[in-house]
């Protein structure tokens, strides 16, 4: 009897462990863990500011009318210095190459209207009226007529540089090949004419100036040009002539 009551109290023990045993093992199974997902930091994009660019210098706007000229030594007696076929004064101008010196030939008029104010002892001999079809490269009076008359008051201009006068007639250059002929007087000096570059037709710009041309500028002493008086015979013969006061024609 105490044995079997022994073995009915083991047998309750055994089941009330079991119990707990399955309580404990349900109590430790947990859901898996949620995750949530980790948003990366967006990424910083930084706006660097460009660099500044540095404005390129403004060249000297006498550039383009002609390059600095080298002083030339003075000559005590001389009111200029010039080229080697045009005379002022007791001096020389500087700026006419030496092919091209010779004295002015002097020619009848020519068959044209007289034009008021227009020297025609100056002009050179044997001008006959060139074809006037349009080239398109600016080589004709008919193209260049129309630009040189309006633009008359820039045939010359006056630059005080170096203790000099300079006197550029680079306007006139760069439309010569609708010209024959060019003159100048400074300060009422006689008319003298001053021989024209070629024409380079075999460039693109026939009027360029290049190096074996010569310089489109006179030298003179600094403050000596007064009144420069142009004279030009067009290549169909016909002829214009201004005059220009130093202060009208004077640039930096």
């Amino acid at each position: 009897m105490i044995d079997f009551f022994l073995a009915m109290m083991a047998a309750g023990i055994n089941s009330a462990d079991g119990a707990g045993t399955g309580d404990a093992a349900t109590a430790q199974v947990m859901p898996p863990a949620i995750v949530e997902p980790v948003t990366p930091p967006a990424a910083v994009t930084e706006t660097v500011p460009p660099e500044a660019v540095p404005s390129a210098p403004i060249g000297d706007t006498l550039a383009t009318l002609a390059p600095a000229p080298v002083p030339a030594p003075e000559t005590p007696s001389a009111d200029v210095n010039l080229g080697a076929s045009v005379i002022i004064g007791q001096g020389l101008l500087e700026g006419v190459p030496a092919a091209q010196a010779g004295a002015p030939q002097v020619a009848p008029a020519p068959p044209t209207p007289a034009t008021p104010g227009m020297n025609r002892a100056v002009v050179p001999a044997g001008l006959a009226a060139e074809p006037q079809k349009p080239t398109g490269k600016f080589t004709t009076a008919a193209e260049v007529k129309p630009i040189l008359t309006a633009t008359k008051g820039n045939w010359v201009a006056v630059r005080a540089y170096n203790g000099q006068d300079i006197l550029y007639v680079t306007h006139i250059w760069s439309w010569r090949c609708g010209l024959h002929a060019m003159a100048i007087s400074v300060n009422d000096e006689p008319m003298q004419n001053w021989p024209l570059p070629p024409c380079h037709m075999k460039h693109a710009t026939p009027s360029a100036i290049l190096e074996e041309d010569g310089l489109p500028y006179l030298t003179l002493k600094e403050g000596s040009v007064r009144t420069i008086d142009i004279q030009i015979v067009y290549d169909d013969l016909s002829m214009d002539v201004a005059t220009f006061e130093r202060d009208n024609i004077l640039i930096p």
